[in-house]
């Protein structure tokens, strides 16, 4: 984190060299924490999978205006189905979402098991609800919101041009991420899937990884 703090600062007031945000399916305060660190002053970062937008420059975050008073009463419900049904065998959600849920379980392949049983109760109460998976952790979250439509919001806030965009990413959902700009790259540790998508494939994993492809982006 010092060195992406190190490169950000270095980075602010330069045409040539990106400056490091966030797009996150983790809770809006994990993403404005992160983004404090990384010393990211400028560059709106996304949070909870496209629900909010942080800018840092100003101050504010925003929820995405498509998120209707409907969809919120869809989510509780979600909630309250997942804390009844599925908590006593262990189930936890993931704290601080505002209009999705995240949930986990200790046994991974019991957890996945789930999804198609979450999807028939989705489908059966009308929740417009879109189920996915990273390595351990089940998403839900609203079908017409994602990192996509956050990156839309990010470009009309910021003015960024997607032609100015680079992206990193490991996980499949992240490739709305690489179909939004101009250059995506993968630390060795991605999805198989998703490193079809990139421009570049770190030979590093994880935050190494990232900071060999900020390395690259910044010559």
């Amino acid at each position: 984190m010092a060195r992406l703090a190190e490169h950000n600062r270095a980075a602010i007031g330069r045409e040539n060299v990106p400056i490091v945000a966030l797009a996150s399916g983790r809770p809006f305060p994990f993403v404005e924490c992160l983004c404090r660190l990384m010393a990211n002053t400028r560059v709106p970062c996304i949070a909870e999978n496209g629900v909010w937008l942080y800018d840092p420059a100003q101050g504010d975050f925003i929820i995405d205006p498509g998120v209707s008073a409907a969809d919120l009463d869809a989510v509780d419900a979600l909630t309250h189905w997942i804390r009844s049904e599925l908590g006593p065998t262990g189930v936890v959600m993931q704290p601080g979402k505002a209009a999705s849920v995240s949930i986990f379980h200790p046994d991974t392949t019991y957890l996945m098991s789930l999804m198609p049983r979450i999807e028939r109760q989705c489908a059966t109460n009308g929740w417009p609800i879109r189920v996915s998976r990273t390595v351990r952790w089940v998403n839900l979250d609203l079908r017409h919101i994602s990192k996509a439509t956050g990156i839309a919001r990010l470009i009309e806030r910021s003015g960024i041009p997607k032609e100015r965009l680079a992206g990193i990413g490991d996980s499949l959902s992240d490739l709305a991420i690489a179909e939004r700009v101009a250059y995506f790259a993968c630390p060795r540790n991605a999805d198989d899937k998703l490193k079809t998508h990139a421009q570049y494939i770190s030979p590093l994993e994880e935050i190494q990884g990232v900071l060999d492809i900020v390395a690259r982006l910044s010559t």
